[in-house]
């Protein structure tokens, strides 16, 4: 379902689960960019772009830069003068740490941490409430309760609307929503996952009798894989990084950064992924777009994703990304199986454990 784009912008936009709520499908996060690695000005532009395209969530963290990206998003926010129900804003708690020391009660989701953390992310917003508070990866020593009752109070409170989870196994989300039944609580309405053409598993196996279940929706992250399927590595020849790129004078040191970005400390995996990535460039060129739009395309064609969150560093990305929506209609059923062909990593469902 799709909801009228109000400002004649062309953006699409998608009801987070069950909820009432929209958010546009494609979003900005402040994660490795505000209040990190772009000046605030950079910043401001991103955010100003982004609104001009239609673009009205805006997803953030307790933890982003230690707090700074809250900060810049906030600024940015009272900069431009939106009105606050013109946006979504999103922010996590539980990682903490953004005043420098860790200190015992300084982070994960008791209810201590989440009362006191996300008061200091709306001050460092400069915001009164925020749309979605997200249980920034599971505390699995904290009782599944607290953490409940927690967000349960900080949405009666008026600091939140709406809470959801980031990084849960659907057996810990599941726990979640059993216990607000139960207790006749809020219960979360949003997970925040890695989704990708190369990260397939939760999202389109473990999570799949969570949609129809529970009305879960998604807001997921890493679309293109740190720049992996954008197609930025693929001139790298037998794990060589190219000789003019800033890596070229040390593959060591390029190895060193995929395995990082792969997840993998020991194996060479991200030179399989980078051989998958070069093949899937002829569907790209086929259908006219670049394969950082069909890596975006392909995540929105899931009905279960509500939005895809994006980052940016420059205006001009914003323009290029959300240029992914016209590619959907060109992802045919054969463009789809096509590009399972190449993966090789297609989620099969057994059907008597489907609702």
């Amino acid at each position: 379902m799709a909801f009228p784009e109000p400002r004649n912008t062309g953006m699409l936009y998608r009801p987070l689960g069950k909820s009432g709520l929209y958010v546009s499908a494609i979003s900005l996060g402040g994660w490795m960019t505000y209040g990190g690695y772009a000046a605030d000005e950079t910043a401001f532009d991103c955010m100003k772009k982004a609104y001009d395209l239609g673009i009205n969530f805006f997803d953030n963290a307790e933890n982003y830069a230690a707090g700074q990206s809250e900060i810049v998003m906030g600024k940015a926010i009272k900069h431009f003068g939106w009105k606050r129900s013109d946006l979504v804003i999103s922010t996590k708690v539980n990682w903490g740490a953004v005043n420098g020391e860790i200190l015992i009660n300084n982070h994960g989701l008791s209810r201590k941490h989440i009362i006191e953390g996300l008061t200091s992310s709306l001050e460092r917003l400069q915001l009164p409430y925020v749309d979605i508070v997200y249980a920034h990866r599971p505390d699995r020593l904290v009782p599944m309760e607290e953490t409940v009752r927690a967000f349960n109070y900080v949405i009666n409170a008026g600091m939140a609307f709406y809470w959801g989870t980031s990084e849960w196994s659907a057996d810990e989300i599941q726990e979640a929503v059993g216990i607000a039944k139960q207790l006749g609580l809020i219960a979360p309405i949003v997970e925040q996952p890695q989704y990708n053409m190369l990260v397939r598993d939760k999202v389109e196996g473990q999570f799949q009798r969570l949609y129809s279940r529970m009305g879960l929706g998604l807001t997921t992250f890493s679309p293109i894989k740190m720049g992996v399927l954008s197609g930025k590595y693929n001139d790298v020849v037998d794990g060589q990084p190219p000789k003019d790129s800033r890596f070229g004078a040390s593959s060591e040191r390029f190895a060193a950064m995929m395995r990082e970005r792969m997840g993998s400390a020991t194996d060479d995996s991200w030179k399989r992924e980078i051989e998958i990535v070069k093949k899937l460039k002829p569907i790209a060129d086929k259908l006219g777009v670049t394969q950082s739009q069909l890596a975006l395309a392909w995540c929105l064609k899931n009905p279960n994703v509500s939005s895809v969150i994006t980052g940016a560093s420059r205006p001009e990305q914003l323009e290029e990304n959300v240029k992914a929506l016209a590619v959907l209609n060109k992802l045919t059923p054969e463009v789809m199986d096509e590009i399972d062909e190449i993966t090789g990593n297609k989620v099969t469902l057994d059907p008597a454990r489907q609702d």
